[in-house]
């Protein structure tokens, strides 16, 4: 790649940002597009957010957790709880980041706590024990009065907005893409591609693990309240094996290994919900039939192990985890 061209290159991320905020404050603002489609967007950033924080343990570090939607709750709630009955009314609004930072901690502190018996399996184990997590978050719930028990919680102000459904969509970005180019994670690469191997080449696979797991964890925690504050209501049946289930949908349709993979997967899915919504209880079932036929026939998606240069630092002529494909 010319000199020219890798200038460009630096400058798109900063240009992309500046002109998404720009817009996302001008369609509310302004009316550019009816409250339906601005929903469908959220919901697609939602999406993204929790397709590239999947993709991280599925994709990247190649291990099968089906155990997305137990931490996409717990965000849920927390957020929840603490714009309802702990921060003073009249502050939810400017203590709102405060909120989703705090259910994406939560999220992450339980996934730690997951994190270190699970990964004393691999595979199909890891799989029955983040399915079992999910089951038992999902009971736990069902059970706590404080946060209405199997009723549901509700009572949230509608406080997701197009603005911060995208800082958070692009900062998720940001923060997954440099991890993936980190040290780190380029140990989390070498434990996809052989773990023993990179055990001996020094990589501490069980810290590694670890960390990535509670990274996973943390945003699928900020897409949770997210979630919460753009639906306005919440209850346990929603995050169920079925939504692990679309999650794991989505970022096998983008590609595994694959950041431009987990936007693409995501944004088409939301959309093909909306598409088959006439379907009604039909679409759950087409959902689940879509991830059997990507096992089947594209195991690795559509961008699988391939990223978009725009995705890929300067300093890297290649990427490690396949090839780069030009933007």
């Amino acid at each position: 790649m010319d000199e020219p061209r890798e200038g460009k290159l630096r400058w798109m991320p900063a240009v992309f940002l500046a002109a998404g905020l720009a817009v996302s404050f001008a369609i509310p603002q302004y009316n550019l597009l009816n409250q339906y489609v601005q929903l469908i967007i959220m919901y697609a950033g939602i999406n993204i957010i929790l397709a590239l924080s999947l993709n991280l343990i599925n994709g990247y570090m190649g291990e099968f957790s089906v155990g997305h939607a137990g931490f996409m709750s717990v965000g849920a709630y927390i957020a929840s709880f603490l714009t309802v009955r702990i921060f003073p009314p009249g502050a939810e609004t400017l203590l709102f980041p405060v909120a989703v930072t705090a259910g994406g901690i939560g999220a992450a502190l339980l996934g730690l706590v997951v994190a270190i018996p699970s990964f004393r399996t691999r595979g199909d184990y890891l799989a029955i024990v983040t399915l079992a997590f999910v089951m038992i978050v999902k009971s736990a719930l069902e059970n706590i009065d404080a946060v209405g028990g199997a009723r549901g919680f509700l009572g949230m102000n509608k406080m997701t907005t197009l603005p911060w459904v995208f800082l958070w969509t692009v900062l998720t970005v940001w923060i997954i893409r440099n991890f993936i180019y980190s040290n780190y994670g380029r140990g989390v690469l070498s434990i996809r591609e052989d773990e023993i191997a990179s055990s001996l080449m020094s990589v501490n696979t069980r810290q590694v693990k670890l960390l990535t797991f509670t990274v996973s964890a943390f945003f699928a925690g900020v897409a949770g309240a997210l979630f919460a504050h753009v639906l306005q209501f919440i209850n346990p049946r929603m995050f169920d094996i079925i939504k692990s289930t679309d999650m794991l949908v989505m970022v096998y349709l983008g590609g595994v290994g694959s950041i431009a993979g987990s936007i693409l997967g995501a944004s088409v899915f939301t959309i093909l919900l909306e598409v088959l919504r006439p379907l009604e209880a039909w679409r759950m079932v087409l959902m689940p039939l879509v991830l059997v036929l990507l096992m089947l026939f594209r195991p690795r998606g559509i961008m699988g192990l391939r990223e978009m240069a725009l995705f890929v630092p300067s300093s890297d002529k290649s990427n490690s985890a396949g090839k780069v494909k030009q933007a």
